[in-house]
């Protein structure tokens, strides 16, 4: 039997690592998948081009299949996130002049992230009482964890994203170059675009999601669900190699081939040092380098398990923000569309480490911790919440019901 086609479509990110891996070190060749890789500039493409059937899977933002499956886009869609590419890898960054003014009002490192949120909070405060223009944030999409984690931070350091700063999208490769021509004060963005940003002098790193909610969700395998159904074997062979590649990725023997296989032409783009600095959890802040060992997991941490808890939590933000109204069919629909069961079928043959629960509180582990697994040792935590705050998926509408909201949301 020949092997079985897969068409994936991707940006040029950090985190496409697990998938580039897949195919560049023979992953996916070796469980049968010829795996051809498509490079887009905006999640707007792929989420278009899934739609329509140019791909079969896609590198994709945490949010964005649940969006799908709860009627956000312009195209109806069915689609199931079976496999997560990795925790954290996203920075939030500020042109050059705002963190001057941060900084004078009391900003330190990126391990901070209430103090340099108090400090950006000032400087809001400051621009108001002198009637000056809103500061203006990039994300990189309106259904992405970098829109929900920026208007988290903002709001727990009693900023509103709503009103106190204005935020507007830009595709990941060009928010290095919207930063430097001046038309954003700042963005948050999957690396390689932050250091891209402060490698040309145009940008200082402010904070990071690994600070911000630690061992957090970012992009995950989004599956057209016909598909997922019509090729069931052929899914879970392909996430067996992804599996692989994941763990190839997390040796940190592998980082140096992985940083120079990505920033070839055909992926990244970028300077090799670039991608380097981030895969190593050490990063240029535009200040001085700052050693943050677990900015991005590849593996680590079950950092590949589609946990139900995220899906929710995400959920939790677009309700919070007005995308969408809370109802238990809306949070059932949100909720199903990670599936640890597709993950524990094909993963299962591997003898992978997987967790016995589906679903955890999230921000309630201050160490890491041993948890039930199917087998192997599997480590998880710490997971924390920068503001202390829990979020139990079991009282979802407690926590709802305990979010700040905008005034013009309430």
């Amino acid at each position: 039997m020949g092997a079985h086609h897969i068409t994936a479509g991707f940006l040029p990110l950090l985190d496409s690592a697990v998938l580039v891996t897949a195919r560049e070190k023979g992953f996916a060749a070796e469980e049968g998948i010829e795996l051809t890789l498509s490079r887009e500039i905006s999640w707007a493409n792929i989420r278009d081009r899934i739609a329509v059937g140019h791909f079969d899977v896609a590198h994709m933002l945490a949010p964005m299949p649940i969006a799908t499956n709860l009627g956000l886009t312009p195209m109806r869609l069915d689609m199931v996130a079976p496999f997560a590419l990795g925790l954290g890898g996203n920075a939030v960054s500020v042109s050059k002049a705002l963190w001057s003014a941060m900084a004078d009002a009391g900003a330190g490192g990126p391990d901070a992230p209430a103090a340099v949120g108090a400090a950006l909070r000032r400087v809001v405060e400051e621009r108001r009482s002198g009637g000056r223009e809103r500061l203006r944030f990039a994300v990189v999409h309106p259904y992405s964890g970098h829109n929900f984690e920026l208007r988290y931070w903002l709001a727990a350091c009693g900023i509103d994203p709503e009103r106190d700063v204005e935020i507007t999208i830009v595709p990941p490769p060009l928010t290095a170059d919207a930063v430097a021509a001046g038309r954003i004060d700042g963005f948050c963005v999957g690396e390689p675009w932050s250091s891209v940003a402060v490698a040309g002098g145009h940008a200082h790193i402010a904070t990071v999601k690994a600070a911000i909610w630690k061992s957090s969700p970012e992009k995950v395998i989004g599956v057209r669900a016909d598909w997922a159904e019509a090729h069931r074997e052929t899914l879970h062979q392909f996430l067996r190699a992804l599996y692989r590649a994941a763990l190839w990725c997390g040796e940190s023997e592998n980082r140096e081939e992985l940083a120079a296989m990505l920033a070839g032409d055909t992926y990244l783009a970028q300077p090799k040092r670039l991608l380097l600095g981030a895969l190593e959890g050490r990063l240029q802040t535009g200040g001085g380098v700052q050693n943050m060992p677990e900015f991005f997991l590849p593996v680590q941490k079950a950092a590949n398990f589609p946990w139900q808890s995220h899906a929710l939590w995400f959920y939790s933000q677009m309700v919070r923000w007005g995308q969408v109204a809370h109802g238990a069919a809306n949070a059932e629909t949100a909720r199903r569309t990670f599936r640890p069961d597709i993950y524990r079928a094909a993963l299962g043959p591997l003898g992978a480490p997987m967790p016995s629960a589906s679903m955890k509180v999230e921000g309630a582990l201050d160490l890491p911790t041993p948890v039930g697994s199917a087998s192997g040792r599997l480590i998880l935590g710490p997971d924390g919440f920068f503001d202390g705050a829990v979020f139990d998926p079991e009282k979802l509408d407690n926590y709802i019901a305990g979010q700040r909201v905008p005034a013009t949301n309430a």
